[in-house]
């Protein structure tokens, strides 16, 4: 009876809780539902609620230092003029009204502090309230118009999705009361006239998207500025001069759909949104007329890489306009952090007061457009060496970024700051030349481009012979897909496309500048004797990736001789680090000479640096007693002055863990008990230069002057974001007794002319023989 008691209390116990949880969760679906004015489906998206007539829409705008289009300062138009917001209790159902206003899908996120620049004129509204349904933020409460105690410092900032609302079409009933509204057209296009069938589309007539219908706009008021502005947009850094009367004469066979407003832009701008609207042009029956006018034209300047010619088309890699400025560690073209040139050395820029109008003079500089967005933090990776400029504020039409007001004083700053940028690239149409199939993923599966076959274009496979990790990055930049995880010689478990089974490219190598797979070298005739089904190219491909880099510095400083006897060397020798007369020394009396030195390798990228082979490919070796998770890591080369190697060190992976981070990093791959083997972001792997391997072995080498060369991850076994920064070079004179190490820096990182000069002997540092 006690037992039955019992269960009873217990039973009705947990039916009690059971009902108060499916109780709380029936009611959290309700008001779920209430909020969001629908069913589960709509959750993503509050959808407005109409609002009274008597409730304005209050004009708004996005303003101050935008780093994208669609961010910057909340302002908005109020008794004749324009004010700002204050941050106080400012939430994300807020910003997805502005966004919705301004003709985004939705908010991403929103700023307090001012960080887009404080504002003007008064502050509206504070301590703004939306539930997220209204159409406009004058529906929403506040404290009432201008009642703050807020100051500009305070000024909250918006950042709105990318993606447009289908459709959106601008409120034109606002253009009687605002003066200076912001045209927020997303929807805009040149249509080519004359030449339709030339890529890049670099002339025709611009038209804009209105209510799903496309639009010419009237010449009329169309001004240099304004063809500056859309050139920028499409990946062109200049406009040109076109002839009026072929277009003139083309116009006037045609009936035209004129947009009924002019556009005023000061030229500066990165995107016709930060352009404003001009006057209302004259209307006939209902349609937007042109007197005398006709469609606006813009003729575009395109970057040499983008530039086509009459004998070889475009040029097939990406050159830079200028050598005063270059990109690096992005994963598509056009984009990567900022470096600039000053003093012969290559280093990075500060972001403090970075801004689109910054990041727009580097993308034209360098043969781009303007920039689609100017990136802080580091987000593109980390450099090394000097930060040579902050503070940068430019206007926008400077020539170069060293023409803009900066400060050199960057004592503040570190490469946590390093300013990135991504610019407006030409539609070149190469994504369609190419997909992946099969895959799990959109960023993975079997390669398969489409090419010409008796006439007729045909997709088909690639080889896989030879296909490495140089060659997916292409792939993955190509498809837009960022940089190469994996680069696959056999993808027999992605099936593809089942009537794709030809191999219609093979023998693809790449330098990885190529823009597209079938500008790389390959056959002219196609030969895969494996052929193309289980044995087809296959790639994934990641949005981040790693990026090692060798601090150059401590190499020089930790250089030394060490005379050792063979009796410590056996592990060494047979884990192949020696030179190869070291099988014929005596191991009890002999003993062979070492330059030795410390190595530490930085991850400054934006993934973690892991082996490629899981735990169970690792190799044990029992005479040093630890896995080696990759058995080439690092390449140690002496060459002669002429390039010929003349000894060699083989360094495999002993353990690849984090030695050291930087503050408030934590480490997480430690290679005790058969840990993980990586490096984290942020972090460092240290092989001191007392441990095995950590020398190259130049017991055989003559006196003279030689060049020492460090790669690591020289097979490019692993993907990084940057493998130009893999290599470090140093000269090294050596006389028997000494050894001199000098000038060591990564590759790429002086100009050319420095570079060329790196032959003179001079500044020598000693380290004696130990």
């Amino acid at each position: 009876m006690e037992r039955f008691l019992q269960f009873s209390h217990n039973h009705c116990l947990v039916t009690f809780l059971l009902f108060a949880y499916l109780s709380h969760l029936i009611l959290a679906q309700y008001e779920h539902w209430q909020y969001y004015g629908g069913a589960p489906e709509q959750y993503q998206q509050p959808q407005p609620s109409p609002q009274p007539a008597s409730i304005p829409l209050v004009p708004v705008r996005l303003a101050g230092q935008k780093r994208k289009h669609n961010e910057g300062r909340l302002e908005v138009f109020y008794d004749s003029r324009w004010g700002t917001v204050c941050d106080d209790d400012f939430s994300i159902h807020n910003a997805h009204v502005v966004c919705r206003q301004l003709g985004y899908m939705e908010a991403v996120s929103w700023a307090p502090s001012a960080k887009y620049g404080k504002g003007e004129g008064p502050i509206w509204m504070d301590n703004l309230f939306c539930t997220g349904r209204e159409s406009s933020v004058g529906a929403c409460s506040s404290n009432g118009w201008g009642v703050s105690d807020c100051k500009h410092t305070e000024d909250v900032g918006v950042v709105c999705s990318e993606k447009r609302i289908p459709g959106f079409r601008f409120d034109d009933s606002l253009l009687n009361q605002v003066e200076n509204a912001n045209i927020q057209v997303e929807d805009v296009r040149i249509r080519p006239v004359l030449a339709r069938r030339r890529i890049p589309v670099t002339e025709g007539y611009v038209e804009v998207k209105d209510g799903g219908v496309w639009k010419q706009i009237c010449d009329r008021n169309w001004t240099t500025k304004n063809s500056r502005v859309i050139c920028g947009m499409f990946g062109f850094p200049g406009e040109k001069k076109y002839n009026v009367r072929v277009y003139r004469l083309t116009a006037s066979r045609r009936q035209h759909s004129y947009w009924p407003y002019s556009i005023d832009c000061k030229g500066s701008e990165a995107h016709l949104s930060g352009c404003k609207l001009g006057n209302r042009i004259s209307t006939a029956a209902g349609n937007a007329t042109c007197e005398n006018g006709m469609p606006a034209v813009v003729s575009c300047i395109p970057g040499s890489a983008f530039a086509p010619t009459s004998s070889k088309g475009f040029r097939k890699a990406y050159r830079p306009e200028q050598v005063m400025v270059r990109l690096k560690s992005g994963a598509n073209i056009g984009e990567g952090r900022v470096e600039l040139l000053m003093n012969g050395e290559w280093g990075s820029i500060c972001d403090d007061h970075w801004d689109i109008n910054a990041a727009s003079v580097v993308c034209r500089e360098l043969g781009f457009g303007s920039a689609k967005e100017a990136i802080l933090g580091a987000r593109l990776g980390q450099g090394m060496g000097h930060i040579h400029i902050n503070e940068v504020e430019c206007t926008g039409f400077e020539k170069s970024i060293t023409d803009c007001k900066f400060s050199t004083q960057t004592r503040s700053c570190s490469h946590e700051e390093d300013a990135c940028v991504r610019c407006n690239v030409p539609a070149m149409g190469f994504e369609n030349q190419i997909r992946l199939s099969g895959g799990r993923t959109p960023y993975e599966g079997r390669v398969e481009v489409l090419r010409k076959h008796n006439g007729t274009l045909k997709w088909g496979t690639v080889c896989s012979d030879r296909w490495g990790t140089i060659e997916a990055m292409v792939v993955c930049r190509q498809l837009g897909l960022g940089y190469a995880a994996n680069a696959f010689q056999e993808t027999w478990y992605w099936y593809g496309e089942i009537s794709i089974t030809d191999v219609v490219m093979s023998g693809v190598r790449c330098s990885g500048t190529e823009m597209a797979l079938l500008h790389c070298s390959h056959d002219t005739i196609v030969s895969c004797p494996r052929g193309g089904g289980r044995y087809a190219a296959g790639v994934s491909c990641t949005e981040t990736a790693a990026d090692l880099v060798l601090n150059a510095q401590l190499v020089q400083d930790s250089s030394y001789l060490e005379d050792r006897p063979m009796f410590l060397l056996q592990c060494a020798l047979e884990e192949n680090c020696l030179a190869s007369t070291a099988v014929n020394t005596s191991v009890s009396h002999g003993t062979r000479r070492l330059l030795r030195f410390t190595s530490q390798i930085h991850n400054n990228g934006q993934a973690d640096f892991s082996p490629k082979k899981g735990r169970h490919a690792w190799i044990w070796h029992e005479c040093h007693r630890h896995y080696h998770s990759m058995e080439v890591f690092t390449h140690y080369d002496l060459l002669d002055l002429n390039g010929t190697k003349v000894a060699e060190g083989h360094k495999a992976s002993f353990c690849l863990e984090d030695s050291a981070c930087l503050e408030g990093i934590q480490k997480q791959y430690e290679c005790a008990n058969f840990g993980q083997q990586g490096i984290t972001v942020g972090c460092w792997d240290v092989y001191r230069h007392d441990i095995d391997c950590q020398w190259i072995d130049i017991t055989d080498l003559k006196p003279g002057n030689y060049l020492l060369r460090i790669i690591v991850n020289p097979n490019f076994e692993v993907a990084e974001s940057d493998y130009s920064n893999n290599v470090m070079k140093c000269k090294c004179k050596y006389n028997y007794r000494r050894v001199w190490v000098h000038k060591c820096h990564l590759a790429n990182s002086f100009s050319e002319a420095l570079e060329e000069q790196f032959d003179h002997f001079d500044g020598l540092t000693t380290n004696q023989v130990s």
